[in-house]
C-alpha cells in the first residue's frame, strides 16, 4: 500500500462519513524512537462536503486514562467535532497503546519523556506536512503536560505551533495522599511489577482505559522536578514564545488553579492569558478536569470561549 506520507510510513486505514462530519483515521509509523514497533493514530475531522476547503488545523491530544473520545464521541459530539463544524481542520491525535494506537512492544515502560521526544514531533511532521499553515495545539491534563515537555525540552518547534492551549494541566502538584514521600516510594515499588494501571487507580473519575505503568512511575518520580537527567523542561519553558491560554477548573483537585496557572507562568510568551472555569468567573458551574470538556454546561461556555481563543488568540470579554 503506497504510504500517504513522504515523511515516514502512514496508511489510511478507515474513511468514514460520519453524518455531517468525514472521519479519516491515519495510522503513522514514524520509526523514531528505540522501539521500532510504535505505530500512532491520528484522526482528521472535517465537514461532509468541504474537502477541498480545510480550515486552520487543531491538533487536540487527550490526557491520561484517555483517548480520543474525549474530543469525539461515538454519538459525533465533544469539543472536537464542535470545531470541525464550525470550519477547523481537526487532527485527534492518540498516544502510543492509547484508542486505535496498537500497544507497542515495550508499552510498559512508555514515558512522557517518550511521547515528548518522539511521538509529538512525528505527529507535528505529518500535520504539517498535509497543512498550509502551523497547527493550534491543545492538550487536555496530562496531554497539556506532554505538550510542555515537547516545548521545554527543545524536542517539538514553536515555529510548528501556532499556538498552545492548556486544560487542567500543571507540573507542580502530586494527586492527594501521594504527595508524602514515604506513599511515592511505595507506589513505586508496587508499579515495578505491573504492566499497566487500569483507571480509577490514582483516585475515582480518573479517565476510562489503562496507562502504562511506567508513565505513573515516571510522574512519581518528577515530585519536585519537571525533567529528565540533567534537563529540565520546566526551565526551558521561558524560551516559548507562541501564545499560551491556560484553563484551570475551580474544582479540580489533580490541577488546582493555582498550579495551572504557576505553570503558564513560566512560559515566556508575551501573549499569556488564563482562566478559571468557576461560579466566580460567572460561569453555571465550577467546573472539574473532566466537566471542562465533557460536562453538562461545557458545549454552551468553554467550546464557543475555546473556538473564539484559537480564531482571535485572545478570550472574549465576559459579562
Amino acid at each position: 500500500m503506497q504510504s500517504s506520507s513522504k515523511l515516514f510510513p502512514v496508511a489510511l486505514i478507515s474513511a468514514e462519513l460520519r453524518g455531517d462530519l468525514t472521519e479519516d483515521v491515519y495510522l503513522l509509523k514514524p520509526n523514531n524512537s528505540p522501539d521500532p514497533s510504535v505505530e500512532l493514530a491520528l484522526t482528521r475531522l472535517g465537514r461532509a462536503g468541504h474537502d477541498g476547503a480545510r480550515g486552520v488545523p487543531v491538533v487536540l491530544l487527550h490526557g491520561s486514562f484517555a483517548n480520543r473520545r474525549v474530543w469525539y464521541t461515538t454519538g459525533g459530539q465533544g469539543l472536537g467535532a464542535w470545531l470541525a463544524r464550525a470550519g477547523f481542520d481537526v487532527w485527534l491525535a492518540e498516544m502510543r497503546g492509547h484508542g486505535l494506537s496498537p500497544r507497542n512492544r515495550l508499552y510498559r515502560d512508555n514515558r512522557v519523556a517518550d511521547y515528548a521526544r518522539y511521538d509529538l514531533p512525528a505527529i507535528a511532521a505529518f500535520v504539517g506536512e498535509q497543512c498550509a499553515a502551523p497547527a493550534h495545539w491543545l492538550g487536555h491534563a496530562q496531554g497539556g503536560l506532554v505538550l510542555a515537555a515537547a516545548l521545554g525540552g527543545g524536542y517539538l518547534a514553536a515555529a510548528q505551533l501556532a499556538s498552545l492551549t492548556l486544560c487542567g494541566s500543571q507540573i507542580s502538584r502530586l494527586h492527594g495522599v501521594l504527595e508524602l514521600p514515604p506513599l511515592i516510594w511505595a507506589a513505586r515499588l508496587l508499579l515495578r511489577r505491573r504492566e499497566q494501571v487500569v483507571a480509577g487507580w490514582v483516585g475515582p473519575g480518573e479517565g476510562y482505559e489503562e496507562e502504562p505503568a511506567g508513565m505513573v512511575r515516571e510522574n512519581l518520580r518528577w515530585f519536585g522536578r519537571f525533567g529528565e537527567g540533567r534537563q529540565d523542561w520546566a526551565a526551558g519553558l521561558v524560551e516559548v514564545t507562541i501564545p499560551v491560554l491556560a484553563l484551570a477548573g475551580a474544582a479540580d483537585r489533580s490541577a488546582p488553579p493555582a498550579a495551572c496557572r504557576q505553570l503558564l507562568e513560566r512560559f515566556g510568551s508575551p501573549l499569556r492569558e488564563y482562566l478559571c472555569l468557576g461560579r466566580a468567573e460567572g460561569f453555571a458551574e465550577d467546573y472539574g478536569r473532566a466537566a471542562m470538556l465533557l460536562g453538562g454546561n461545557a458545549h454552551n461556555e468553554v467550546w464557543p470561549l475555546l473556538e473564539y481563543w484559537l480564531r482571535h488568540q485572545r478570550l472574549p470579554e465576559r459579562r
